[in-house]
């Protein structure tokens, strides 16, 4: 496993720990968005991405956040354990789930350096005069960036056709519903929906 890819999100006068956001790239082919860095005891650290667990109401069986108070659905007062059933996890005293984790420390160690090691480059580029952040930039080809700042030999995705070098019937039947049934150019579906 290679890391290709890491991009940073500084988060500029945090209050609490949290000091950015990052992704990472996994042999050109696998994001992981949402990891954290968090200033620890020792320095800064990975925290992997997580969800709020929750837990159903014994009234109504709506999920709940473990701890919350009230049922979000039918607002019954939530005493404690005893009005929570099916605790995900089946864990009660633990609030997040991590979504993606490394399953052995060679792997954590190689995500922890990787990322530390490129959040001491983005705080060092931040102090330069005009500095933007990449972590908000598209991974996908439909970006609106320019190709200057997209990153240098994307591999082409398998099973996906070439617009370019697509077979002549296709191109045939895509001009024509475009010209004469649909006056939103296959590029451009889903513009002006917001």
């Amino acid at each position: 496993m290679e890391i290709t890819e890491v991009r940073i999100k500084l988060m500029e006068d945090s209050e609490d720990r949290l000091r950015a956001f990052c992704s990472i790239t996994i042999d050109h082919c696998f994001v992981i968005r949402d990891l954290k860095i968090i200033e620890g005891a020792n320095g800064p650290f990975v925290a992997m991405p997580s969800r709020k667990l929750s837990a159903r109401c014994g009234r109504c069986g709506n999920k709940n956040h473990l701890r919350s108070q009230y049922c979000n659905q039918c607002g019954a007062r939530l005493r404690g354990m005893q009005d929570l059933r099916d605790v995900e996890g089946g864990n009660a005293n633990k609030l997040y789930a991590d979504i993606a984790h490394p399953i052995n420390q060679e792997c954590r160690d190689l995500i922890q350096q990787s990322v530390i090691g490129e959040y001491l480059l983005e705080q060092e580029r931040a102090k330069l005069p005009g500095y933007k952040s990449r972590y908000d930039d598209e991974y996908a080809e439909n970006s609106s960036t320019s190709d200057a700042s997209k990153p240098a030999g994307n591999a082409p995705r398998p099973n996906m056709l070439d617009r370019n070098q697509s077979s002549p019937t296709a191109d045939q039947s895509v001009a024509n519903q475009s010209s004469t049934d649909n006056p939103v150019a296959p590029r451009d579906f889903g513009t002006g929906i917001f």
